[in-house]
């Protein structure tokens, strides 16, 4: 059953069709939002408002066209306006105090992230700008279509195409420089030579 349909069966009140749409959202959202927030709690509430969103448009008596974009666009939004609240804000204050621990075990994104290249790879997106970051994000992790990411990000297609070819030069260069070691970069030598 398409997203649309499911969708469309939640609007007439079938409780299972939401509980399939959750099943097959929440975990992509879920790993969508920690990336950005870096806090899995915060990202769990996030994901719950982003479907509590859905349901009031649907009680409106709007439904989404697309839903798959909707939902990341309605996810990326309550990202920004978080981070330019003050709760936000007082929070980055707060940095040199020391988080407390948890006790909880890692999350399987926390072990995915462990993985050596893994780790390359979000250093080097790190060092991207924001929109060729989220772009490549929504494309690869999230495996959002470019039409989808356009809609989300509310670009043309064509910026998001060129902001994604920009973005994986820039990605596989940083990613081909870590590979060389310093002493390799003075002597001139190249392991891929």
């Amino acid at each position: 059953m398409t997203d649309e349909q499911l969708v469309q069966r939640m609007a007439d009140g079938d409780q299972a069709a939401f509980e399939a749409l959750i099943h097959r959202y929440h975990g992509p959202l879920l790993g969508y939002l920690e990336r950005h927030l870096y806090k899995r709690e915060k990202a769990e509430d996030f994901v719950q408002e982003t479907f509590l969103r859905l349901i009031r448009q649907l009680k409106k008596g709007r439904v989404p066209e697309q839903i798959r974009p909707w939902l990341y666009r309605v996810a990326l939004n309550l990202c920004r306006d978080y981070w330019k609240s003050l709760t936000y804000q007082s929070e980055i204050q707060q940095v040199n105090d020391p988080p407390e621990r948890r006790d909880e075990g890692p999350s399987i994104v926390e072990i995915f992230e462990r993985q050596e290249t893994r780790k390359e790879i979000l250093l080097s997106l790190n060092q991207l700008g924001d929109t060729q970051k989220e772009i490549i994000i929504l494309r690869f992790y999230q495996d959002l279509k470019l039409h989808e990411i356009s809609e989300v990000m509310d670009l043309p297609l064509s910026t998001v195409k060129t902001n994604l070819y920009q973005g994986l030069k820039k990605l596989r260069s940083s990613l081909s420089d870590e590979s060389v070691s310093p002493t390799q970069k003075k002597e001139g030598k190249n392991t891929y030579a």
